[in-house]
């Protein structure tokens, strides 16, 4: 049967919306990426991290920087983490300049202390954890972005107050906190956003606030997911004290 002009325009348009439509649960595709993304394909990186924090202001203000690397190897064997010979006489002279003088700086140790386990993992398999952050958030809605530029779709969500611990929600008063994703046409994640701004009373007349921002790129190696760089900045005031803490880790992969 021969179709008429107009029921040929109305195919040719169903078509070209069901297009979009196909590809258009950004949600769904960031989920299966996650899921084939877990991390089997053997890593050596290093990983070096920045930090800078500051308490208090004017000539009473304390300020604490540092700076540290390692290397990291994950395969069959598991993940391990190797410190440098000359990094571990650092944290050692550290160590004894503060045993004679508690304010004497040590770098290494304040650097190193920022890449606890979870730090760890999060950069070298960052699958599991960016699903627990969606896990944890409401999902708002998905838009047309670019990120590096390149298209990109954008999904964004809210974070709950129960992603706070128990014992200090009785004190929050207000709470705003979004999560951003930036993923490929495939679902893949390019970087991700956190943004979290907390108001509160303690002890009826200690007010405080804290800002907390927190920005992840991404990058692939086979079926592993990794976070290339991770940067972390949160100020808080409260009781006339005033805080500022940025934190930056670099993961390097080798070969």
């Amino acid at each position: 049967m021969r179709r008429t002009p107009f029921a040929s325009s109305l195919t040719l348009a169903a078509t070209l919306l069901a297009a979009p439509l196909a590809h258009a649960d950004g949600l769904a595709d960031l989920r299966s990426a996650l899921a084939r993304l877990q991390g089997q394909t053997p890593l050596k990186a290093t990983l070096e991290v920045k930090t800078n924090e500051k308490q208090g202001e004017g000539a009473d203000a304390v300020q604490k920087q540092g700076e540290a690397s390692i290397a990291l190897e994950d395969g069959a064997r598991g993940l391990q983490v190797l410190y440098a010979k000359d990094m571990l006489a650092r944290m050692e002279s550290e160590s004894r300049q503060v045993a004679r003088d508690p304010k004497a700086k040590t770098p290494t140790v304040w650097a190193l202390g920022k890449l606890d386990s979870s730090e760890v993992l999060r950069m070298t398999s960052a699958a599991n954890s960016l699903g627990r952050r969606l896990d944890e958030s409401v999902f708002k809605g998905e838009k047309a972005d670019s990120f590096g530029g390149r298209p990109a779709r954008l999904l964004t969500f809210t974070l709950p107050l129960s992603r706070l611990p128990e014992q200090q929600r009785k004190y929050v008063k207000e709470f705003d906190s979004t999560l951003s994703v930036w993923i490929a046409a495939d679902g893949t994640p390019l970087a991700s956003a956190t943004s979290t701004t907390v108001k509160g009373r303690a002890f009826v007349v200690v007010s405080f606030e804290a800002v907390d921002e927190d920005s992840l790129t991404y990058g692939v190696a086979g079926d592993r997911l990794m976070t290339l760089r991770s940067e972390s900045h949160s100020t808080s005031s409260g009781a006339g004290e005033h805080g500022e803490q940025r934190v930056v880790k670099t993961l390097q992969p080798q070969g």
